[in-house]
């Protein structure tokens, strides 16, 4: 079970250009999004850590995901 809205998902797919979504490209892709932000939030994470600050920003978040493209 994710933590990410199934109806959600499938949205995001749609938007991609898909006519049809399985359920289970539904759950694959939510899964990967989570997996993906995790990584990137424990990354932003350090970066907050390092400038002394204990509130994560968007720019930590941009700025971990800038160093992984």
């Amino acid at each position: 079970m994710t933590e990410l809205s199934q109806a959600a998902v499938e949205r995001i797919i749609k938007k991609a250009g898909a006519d049809r979504v399985s359920a289970e490209a539904t759950l694959t892709l939510a899964e990967m999004m989570e997996e993906y932000g995790a990584f990137l939030a424990k990354e932003a994470k350090k970066m907050s850590d390092h400038a002394g600050r204990k509130t994560l920003r968007g720019s930590d978040l941009r700025m971990a995901a800038e160093m992984f493209k």
